[in-house]
């Protein structure tokens, strides 16, 4: 395994933002960022053995500071959305900005993708580590964070999620990578083949706030159990795909602890993705609100050109004493993997 770094550029504080490159004895490599903690590419051989990047990036770090999509970024201290922008902990109300609508989104404007974190590469990890002063963008505790992304030999993609506090506070950290398995090229994801294992998604309001009503997938544009194209049936009569413009949803995954989440195949390429958890959910969000960006290839990003597969607890679950608490006590250990895992078929 190779590891290097090197200077990615600059923010416009002036702090120096490293690029950090794990490469294996096949050449398949990842790129990442300490800017917000974020993956950069993924380069994997396809079927005929061509390495294929298969994850969204910028071009620039200027790119990334005005970047509207959290583009491969680490997200938290609350992924997806907080409703009302406030939550209670302990008799206490806490007040978060509002950055999407009336609703607190990814932990705010900053959270964890738009700030520096401190990298360090060991031998086929990169580990980056930062410290969230308490009442950073309205949560509670002093937060210490690491976060690993291990390459492995066989095209693995471990992510592990650390943290501890010194007061009680609520957590939700999640990756978010689009991914388009057909490479940089392709403009669209929707003959993507999609396999979720999930009987049962959380219902969407018109904001996209749960109502904290489970809605079953057997018969409705979102189950996934049995594979089938992302495009399949995204522009259906159904009001959950009119409230995320297409998918942009929680579902709720089968069973516990460490298994098996999605799959997602290219037929052009051959190119596989198995991502495993230990999260009780997955957002599944097909970039249905995808502005024009300029990528790291000179292509332009577009309307349902990649997806995200963020695994997560559920949106809004400080509100909604009944989806799986997200409540971290003080000085408790916080611990979540992830893994994708890519080959091909």
């Amino acid at each position: 395994m190779q590891a290097t770094k090197s200077t990615f550029g600059h923010t416009k504080d002036g702090e120096e933002i490293s690029l950090y490159r794990l490469e294996n004895s096949g050449g398949a490599h990842i790129e990442l960022i300490d800017f917000g903690c974020r993956i950069r590419s993924i380069c994997i051989p396809d079927k005929n053995g061509v390495l294929t990047d298969v994850c969204l990036g910028y071009l620039s770090s200027d790119d990334y500071e005005a970047d509207d999509s959290s583009l491969g970024a680490s997200v938290g201290r609350y992924a997806n959305r907080i409703g009302g922008a406030s939550f209670s902990l302990n008799g206490r109300t806490y007040s978060l900005e509002k950055n999407d609508g009336n609703n607190s989104l990814h932990g705010g404007s900053k959270g964890f993708a738009f700030r520096m974190w401190k990298g360090e590469c060991r031998d086929n990890k990169v580990i980056f580590t930062r410290r969230f002063p308490d009442m950073e963008d309205g949560f509670p505790g002093n937060l210490s964070m690491r976060i690993t992304y291990e390459w492995t030999e066989d095209n693995r993609l471990f992510i592990t999620y650390e943290g501890v506090c010194d007061q009680d506070t609520v957590l939700n950290v999640t990756n978010h990578a689009y991914f388009n398995l057909e490479g940089y090229e392709s403009r669209s994801v929707l003959d993507h083949e999609l396999q979720i294992f999930s009987s049962a998604i959380t219902e969407n309001d018109a904001e996209s706030i749960p109502t904290g009503r489970m809605i079953p997938v057997e018969g409705t544009p979102f189950d996934f159990r049995t594979p089938k194209t992302v495009g399949q049936d995204i522009n259906k009569d159904d009001v959950q795909l009119t409230y995320g413009g297409g998918y942009d949803h929680n579902f709720v995954l089968d069973g516990e602890g460490f298994r098996k989440a999605a799959v997602l195949t290219a037929p052009k390429t051959g190119i596989r993705l198995t991502c495993y958890t230990d999260q009780p959910g997955i957002q599944v969000y097909s970039a249905n609100m995808m502005k024009p960006h300029t990528g790291k290839y000179g292509e332009e990003f577009c309307y349902r050109g990649s997806i995200c597969l963020e695994t997560q607890h559920f949106p809004d679950s400080p509100n909604i004493p009944e989806f799986p608490s997200v409540v971290v006590k003080a000085g408790e250990p916080f611990a979540t993997t992830t893994w994708y895992a890519f080959d091909t078929v």
